[in-house]
Order: C-alpha cells, then structure tokens, then sequence
C-alpha cells in the first residue's frame, strides 16, 4: 500500500500517523509513504484565493493516484475542494484535534494586547475578515508557506503575531508556541479544520481488498457528520478561498449544532447563522 502526502513536516506527521494507524490494523501490509511538492507548496509570493484555490494543495497526489503510483492520500481535511475530481472519493475522516484558531506571538498573549497598527499575519480570508472586524486598528498581511516556513517570519519580526490553526501546531509538538486559543465564539473555524482526510480512487482494491472496507475502521462517525455537514455550507456558497467563511458542527448524543459565518474581507458585512438538528442528517443541516 501506498500512501501519497505532500512533503511539509506537518503533512508527513499526518501520512505517518496513518499509516502507524493502518501498520496495527493490518501488521502484514508492507506501507509506504511517498512525498510530492505541490503548486499549493510552491507558488508563495500569492495569497490561495489568487491562484487556484484549495485544489493547488492536492492535484498532484491525484495524479499520483490516477497514473497507480499511490493508493490513497492523506490531507488535512481544509485543504481539500468541496468537490472532488470525478472517480475519487473520500474514505475515511479521522477523530478531529482541536479545530480552534491560535493566536501565536513572542511579544503578545492575546489579540486585544496588540496595539494599533501592529502586523498581523494570516493566510485565510475567513481569519482576515474576523479580525478586520472586532480590530479594525490592526494591519493584517498576508502569510503563505507551510508552518515551519511561518513561525520563521514571525521569529524574524516580519510580524507581530500570526494565527495558525492550533491542529497542526499541537500534532508537531508546538502547543508552547500557542498564547492563546480563540473562542470559536469570535474566530470561527473553517470547514473541517483540525480533521483529517484519505482520499482514495473509486472502486481501488489492494491486494484483492476493497481499499474503502480496508480504512473504515479509521473513520470517526461523529467528526465524519460534523465534516459533512460544514462542506455542505460551504459548498453552498460556491467551496472556494474566494470568499470569506466559516462552519463548525459539534456533534453529541446524536445531535449536532453547525454554525456558519458568511463576510466581506474587510469584515465590514458578515451574517451568521446555526441549526440544531439528528447528526445522521448532516448534508441536510448544512444546506
């Protein structure tokens, strides 16, 4: 079995996570994992939504699929397009870490200890437009690379703070970076923040064994509805990094609460809304 990821630090954590998983599962399978550089890794000097969006993060691993050279790909579940390329399908979404934001600074514990006109950095519209509105005194500039690539430009002083998603932080052994976490109250996530994803093609067997039935035992039923169901709101309103939005579903003893936030990237025009509704229902709450 082969398993593709792109080769940031972070998303190899994620592909050996997984195959550590699938290692106990089935200890007679011989798994490898192969790294692949992205256009999403490669092109820096533009923000998501001026190039291409999410798909620049997974293209070449479907590629890699398509043409049998992996057999499923490991992402993080924000990273890939509300619709996936014809013949490929989601297999399995992992248990959710912490889908919240972090606010990451040297200098500073919390947003509101920033003075005016101090920098801060983000790469998603969604995070631009929350805090455009409730610190309209603060500069926010844009900040691409993997998390590595971006704890360095802070460490340099190119800003003030940044705000990274607290998951890939805490899976790299990085909470100390983390000064605070923001409520999802005030900052919240984007659709599937903090999950995981295996992407795999259609009808793929490995060894004369459905891939699909292989990697069910992976998939968490109650982050796979709330996922579900914040991919459905933004699907809704077109799945891209051209507009500024955020879904987050919680779901316990069967029910599930999906809120949504919807905003101009000044932050100046933002509506939001949230539902109760049975979790087995998720695409139908999210609509």
């Amino acid at each position: 079995m082969v398993i593709a990821s792109r080769e940031s630090r972070l998303a190899m954590w994620q592909a050996e996570h997984v195959r550590a998983r699938l290692t106990l599962l089935y200890p007679q399978c011989d798994i490898k994992i192969v790294g692949m550089s992205t256009k999403g890794d490669q092109i820096l000097d533009r923000t998501l939504s001026k190039v291409g969006g999410k798909g620049l993060f997974v293209k070449e691993l479907e590629v890699a699929m398509a043409e049998g050279r992996a057999d499923l790909a490991v992402h993080s579940l924000k990273d890939v397009p509300m619709e996936l390329p014809e013949g490929f399908a989601l297999a399995a979404v992992l248990e959710r870490e912490d889908p919240r934001d972090a606010f990451v600074s040297n200098d500073y514990a919390s947003l509101d200890e920033l003075p005016a006109g101090a920098v801060v950095g983000t790469s998603s519209l969604r995070r631009q437009a929350l805090i455009a509105a409730r610190y309209p005194q603060l500069v926010i500039k844009p900040l691409r690379g993997n998390l590595d690539t971006r704890l360095g430009k802070l460490d340099r002083g190119d800003y003030a703070a940044i705000i990274l998603a607290a998951a890939g932080l805490k899976r790299l052994g990085l909470p100390g970076r983390i000064r605070a976490l923001l409520d999802p109250a005030d900052s919240l996530p984007a659709a599937g923040q903090g999950a995981m994803a295996i992407e795999i093609p259609e009808r793929k067997a490995v060894g004369g064994v459905d891939l699909m039935a292989l990697l069910a035992p992976l998939n968490h039923e109650a982050t796979a509805q709330a996922v579900m169901a914040e991919r459905k709101v933004s699907k809704v309103f077109g799945g891209s990094c051209q507009v500024p939005l955020a879904a987050y579903a919680t779901v316990e003893d069967g029910q599930m609460h999906l809120r949504a936030m919807v905003a101009t990237p000044d932050g100046v025009r933002m509506a939001s809304a949230e539902v109760r509704g049975a979790a087995a229902e998720p695409e139908a709450l999210g609509e």
